[in-house]
């Protein structure tokens, strides 16, 4: 299966996508600190956050909440003014990464160095009082975090162990008794994830240009080509939720290098999502 770009290359790095009935599809240009919403007429619109946006989930009741560069905020507005941000909970020299809500409806938010030291970041559990505390200290780039469809099992991505795990779920706000559901070895490097209806899961494969499905137990079963090598992360949208959107980064690149990169593409791979999970704050 080959994906196909549905923007241009309009963002230098691409991140974060999930699909809202009010909104349809958004995702972040987060060194921008921008939040893109993709118009019906193909188009997409920018709405600037702050010095990073990292990632956008939508708030029960309508809004969202967006993870900025050191610090969670909320609106109740879809248009995403009215901002109040929590207090700064990342130290300097680090920022946050991609994020989604629990089954609980909490955010679990991760952070990476500048530099991307090792060992310098961790994954965040941030409640509804935009206070946040460590759910797994410490990671290096933290990414992908999503939940089966029964919510019983969680997965999550840090990057740079080239691994995505699993972890029982049961409300505990904490990585507790994880293994791992792939080891992708050495030249891996899992970024977004998502979760399909019959389970399977998603993970964007950064610098390889693709987008895996695995089972839930960890065997790889479908390959999405995407025409841009540096795919960051997915989502299911659509109003039926059968449409696999991609986002793609440029970051790093040199002009005319990967001439797609930095664009959204779109696959029905015949599969379809789920809803994106809220936060109830």
């Amino acid at each position: 299966m080959r994906a196909e770009p549905v923007t241009d290359p309009v963002c230098y790095h691409a991140e974060g996508p999930v699909w809202w009935p009010t909104w349809g599809l958004r995702w972040v240009d987060m060194l921008a600190g921008d939040v893109l919403t993709l118009r019906p007429d193909g188009e997409p619109t920018r709405t600037h956050v702050g010095t990073v946006v990292a990632c956008l989930r939508p708030r029960e009741g309508g809004g969202a909440v967006l993870a900025l560069e050191r610090a969670v905020a909320s609106t109740r507005r879809d248009d995403l003014t009215e901002l109040t941000v929590g207090p700064t909970f990342v130290p300097e020299g680090i920022r946050l990464n991609e994020g989604g809500c629990d089954p609980d409806g909490r955010l679990w938010v991760g952070s990476m160095a500048y530099d991307q030291r090792p060992d310098a970041a961790t994954l965040y559990v941030v409640d509804d009082a935009l206070a946040a505390r460590p759910a797994l200290d410490p990671v290096t780039v933290s990414n992908g975090i999503v939940w089966s469809p029964d919510g019983a099992t969680g997965y999550y991505a840090d990057t740079a162990t080239h691994q995505v795990i699993s972890f029982p779920y049961a409300g505990t706000p904490a990585i507790q008794d994880p293994r791992t559901l792939v080891d992708l070895g050495r030249d891996g490097s899992p970024d977004g994830l998502a979760v399909d209806a019959e389970g399977g899961v998603w993970m964007a494969m950064n610098g390889d240009g693709e987008v895996r499905r695995y089972t839930p137990q960890g065997r790889l079963d479908e390959v999405v080509q995407v025409p841009a090598r540096q795919v960051t992360a997915c989502t299911f949208g659509g109003d039926d939720l059968g449409i696999l959107y991609i986002t793609t980064s440029r970051e790093g690149l040199d002009d005319g290098d990967d001439p797609l990169a930095g664009g959204v593409c779109a696959i029905r791979p015949g599969v379809a999502g789920l809803p994106a999970l809220t936060w109830r704050g």
